[in-house]
């Protein structure tokens, strides 16, 4: 049941090929900290290529002879890639580690170093993406894409990696909602997740449709660039316009949940129309104790580069570098840039992967 998502700068004329190979999709993790060298963590660093994150904890946990409970973890990567990240392990102590004789699977030991907190779900301040998209077509209007999405950026949906294969996890909290009991906090915490996405992503949606994607307006809601600090905007002037279109403040679409909506005016009835329509969702989600949140409406990539690899006919290959922060996708981008063809089920067949049962979000 996922709900149509509106393209801010029209359909792709573009198509290519994503992930022909895993090491077409490399992302490096940034956290806003390095461990400090004392406390009760030990922090790791790692290259992983074609394994999965839980996978990764599982296996970190029995070298370290801990629960699993015990490993953590910022984020999940990709599985189908060659990712850098940072694994917690709480080990109480001052025993010091080799860890030459670790062997998972994948994975290339970087670094490791104690510190004092735990490395909580969350605690990143980003991803950098280095991709090469192959057998892209129309190059000429993919360039120039390109630079309509650095320079205005592209509406911030959830990607369908939050909804899971045929937007399963929709349908599991619609059941959740009709009362069926989950057990399972994680999977219960996905499918809410999935709920509040869906909701998120059909204001957006309805901003695009009626055209006020971009266009700040008295009772909105703006959020500050680098924060989760919001204000309610109570006058539109060429300051507040100026600081839109310098990317310093941003509109944003509710998280939804127990509690009344921020905005007023015109940006209210617009959501407030979209809530009447999932009714099911908006009256389900403050049930499990969620409240009103907010979530910027446009996604500004930073940090870019992009490179022509080659120019054959036919077979052009080109490498884009860019910055997102904690919470965004890369395939949300692309989808924006052009029509691609996720190549991951061949390179299953074709490669041994670490774990290939688990998938990781984006």
């Amino acid at each position: 049941m996922l709900i149509e998502q509106a393209y801010l700068h029209g359909k792709p004329e573009s198509s290519g090929l994503l992930r022909s190979q895993i090491s077409d999709f490399q992302v490096f993790e940034e956290i806003p900290f390095l461990p400090c060298g004392e406390g009760e963590h030990l922090f790791v660093h790692i290259r992983k290529t074609g394994a999965n994150t839980l996978f990764v904890a599982r296996e970190l946990a029995k070298y370290f002879e801990v629960k699993e409970q015990l490993v953590s973890y910022a984020g999940l990567k990709d599985r189908f890639a060659i990712t850098e990240q940072w694994f917690g392990v709480h080990v109480p102590g001052k025993q010091e580690y080799n860890l030459d004789d670790l062997n998972i699977e994948g994975v290339e030991i970087l670094s490791y170093k104690r510190h004092n907190k735990k490395l909580r779900t969350g605690a990143l301040t980003g991803n950098r993406f280095e991709l090469i998209l192959r057998e892209v077509t129309a190059i000429k209007a993919f360039t120039k894409r390109w630079q309509q999405i650095v320079d205005q950026g592209v509406p911030n949906y959830f990607g369908e990696q939050r909804f899971g294969i045929g937007g399963g996890n929709i349908d599991r909290a619609l059941s959740l909602f009709a009362g069926q009991k989950i057990k399972d906090k994680k999977k219960r915490g996905m499918y809410l997740s999935a709920a509040r996405s869906h909701i998120f992503n059909a204001v957006l949606n309805e901003r695009i449709q009626q055209q006020c994607f971009d266009k700040v307006a008295v009772g909105d809601v703006l959020m500050l660039a680098g924060t989760q600090s919001v204000f309610h905007l109570d006058e539109v002037d060429s300051a507040i316009e100026q600081r839109f279109t310098d990317k310093d403040v941003d509109i944003t679409a509710p998280m939804w949940g127990a509690g009344e909506l921020m905005t007023s005016n015109a940006p209210l009835a617009l959501e407030q129309e979209v809530a009447t329509k999932n009714q099911e969702f908006c009256e389900g989600l403050p049930r499990f104790g969620l409240k009103q949140e907010r979530r910027r409406i446009r996604l500004t990539v930073s940090d870019t580069d992009i490179e022509l690899l080659s120019a054959e006919e036919g077979n052009n290959a080109v490498k884009i570098s860019f910055f997102l922060p904690s919470g965004c996708y890369a395939t949300t981008v692309l989808r924006e840039l052009l029509n691609y063809q996720d190549m991951t089920t061949r390179i299953d067949k074709r490669e041994n992967i670490a774990n290939p049962n688990q998938q990781d979000s984006a």
